[in-house]
């Protein structure tokens, strides 16, 4: 996957933006981490402006808030949180599905096949959430609903980064690619209500594993004696 920092050359805040992004979905920025501003400005050679640009533009994704008296920090969220999350991701991509399959041409399915593919290629767990971010969003686009395709990126970004690696850890690639030809198939025949019935089952059970997941964090620290809230960095450490 190309980087934040190669290719064309884009604005530094992006350049900010992109990298902490990569860090946060990825799990080396866990929950509750502190973004300062200084630190961050040492790091990138660069500015409050840019840096504190970065951050306001993620915290609009909902990877960031801040907080009075520790300033910017990775946004975390509980099991039950991620689960309405992934609630609300249903109603959305499930809605813009119906939306967007009456609409979609050839390059679109063309689209969705290049990120399957480069999915399939690639050996990183780091990568296939990104990967399977682009493609929900290429699924959605031919709604041509800039505001429903913002939130469901919002939704993805927040729920990918707590349950995508876990999930390819328990499952690997092969379960969910197959869902996603199956989903490109059905796209292909112009079945709405297939496409739908097929999303909402694949991202129903990423809910379910989830679940699973958070319980079996939970049987080992009760097995160990060990006490706390089931955070991103249990599911993303999960190896």
């Amino acid at each position: 996957m190309t980087s934040a920092n190669s290719g064309a050359r884009q604005p530094l805040h992006q350049t900010i933006r992109d990298t902490l992004r990569e860090e946060i979905l990825s799990g080396c920025l866990p929950g509750g981490s502190a973004l300062r501003q200084d630190t961050l400005a040492e790091r990138f050679n660069a500015s409050r402006i840019p840096v504190r640009e970065a951050l306001r533009q993620l915290e609009s994704e909902g990877l960031v808030t801040h907080h009075l008296n520790r300033g910017a920090v990775v946004k975390s969220m509980n099991v039950e949180q991620i689960c309405e999350m992934l609630d609300i991701r249903v109603a959305l991509e499930c809605y813009a599905a119906r939306l967007a399959v009456p609409n979609m041409v050839e390059r679109d399915f063309d689209a969705m096949d290049r990120i399957l593919d480069a999915y399939q290629e690639s050996n990183e767990l780091s990568e296939w959430a990104e990967y399977n971010r682009r493609f929900h969003l290429a699924l959605s686009a031919p709604a041509n609903n800039r505001r429903l395709r913002q939130l469901i990126e919002e939704y993805c970004l927040n729920t990918d980064r707590y349950t995508h690696v876990a999930m390819s850890i328990a499952t690997g690639k092969e379960r969910p690619q197959n869902d996603h030809r199956r989903l490109v198939e059905a796209c292909r025949q112009r079945d709405v209500a297939k496409v739908v019935a097929l999303l909402e089952e694949h991202i129903m059970d990423t809910k379910r594993e989830l679940m699973a997941t958070a319980r079996n964090v939970e049987f080992s620290q009760a097995d160990t004696g060990e006490k706390g809230r089931v955070n991103d960095a249990a599911f993303v450490r999960l190896k």
